[in-house]
């Protein structure tokens, strides 16, 4: 048994990851896909008040464990389409290391921060300027697979880009690059 291939998408609050997660499990052929999102792990938590100085200690932790559950999915033999915000350098740095000998293709779901900031406030479910917030961070790293803009592109013409990006990559034997480029320009800081 092959250990699942990860589609990994990448982006600021409301680019519309969740959205391209969703159209992808409808068009990705094979075995079925499964959407793990940060956001899942996050509706998981007891929702009970948490210390301003203890939050991003468990925050944390829950972005760590997080990465596992991707990591043991996959290992189990599980495809999956995963989307998270890797605004802080550890959050990518344990991804290199925790999906190491997994096949991850890395996704940069972009969007203009104007709509980003429309769509935030229409949503009404995160807090204000979250998305401005990681606009500067989520892509520092520069390295991906692939990318697409939601701002120009609908979630499905982005899923299906996306789609024929990969089975490509399969076909043709690249697979996944973004990940080992990333891990040896890690090992150089």
């Amino acid at each position: 048994m092959r250990p699942g291939r990860i589609i990994f998408l990448n982006g600021t609050s409301s680019s519309g990851k969740s959205s391209i997660a969703r159209e992808l499990l409808g068009i990705l052929d094979g075995d079925p896909y499964f959407h793990l999102a940060v956001d899942g792990i996050n509706a998981m938590r007891a929702r009970k008040e948490i210390a301003p100085a203890a939050l991003d200690r468990v925050l944390k932790r829950t972005r760590m464990g997080y990465h596992r559950a991707v990591a043991g999915m996959a290992a189990a033999g599980n495809d999956l389409v995963v989307d998270h915000v890797l605004s802080e350098p550890w959050r990518l740095d344990d991804c290199l290391t925790v999906l190491a000998g997994l096949e991850v293709f890395l996704v940069g779901v972009h969007c203009p921060l104007a709509e980003l900031e429309r769509r935030e406030r229409d949503r009404g479910d995160r807090p204000p300027g979250l998305a401005a917030s990681q606009y500067g961070k989520v892509h520092a790293h520069g390295v991906y697979d692939i990318e697409c803009d939601t701002g120009t592109a609908s979630p499905r013409e982005c899923a299906e880009l996306i789609k024929s990006h990969v089975e490509s990559a399969v076909a043709s034997g690249q697979g996944a690059t973004a990940f080992g480029r990333l891990r040896r320009q890690m090992t150089r800081w």
